[in-house]
């Protein structure tokens, strides 16, 4: 039997635009314009479109090593 729920290492952590420009220190703006050129870009949710940021591709531009 297959287990299934939030434990899936599949699923990604997802940040709103609020959440993500605190932790890059950058004004919301800013990360449209990067999810517009493709730098960062935006999962976009329901009939709103709304911007959800996955906390992983963060991760990667404050820590590019890793």
């Amino acid at each position: 039997m297959r287990k299934t729920g939030a434990n899936n290492s599949n699923i990604s952590e997802l940040l709103t635009l609020k959440e993500a420009s605190a932790l890059l220190k950058v004004h919301p703006n800013t990360l449209r314009q990067w999810d517009t050129s493709g730098y960062l870009p935006a999962v976009r949710i329901g009939e709103k479109r709304i911007r959800r940021y996955r906390k992983e591709d963060i991760v990667k531009i404050i820590n590019p090593n890793r």
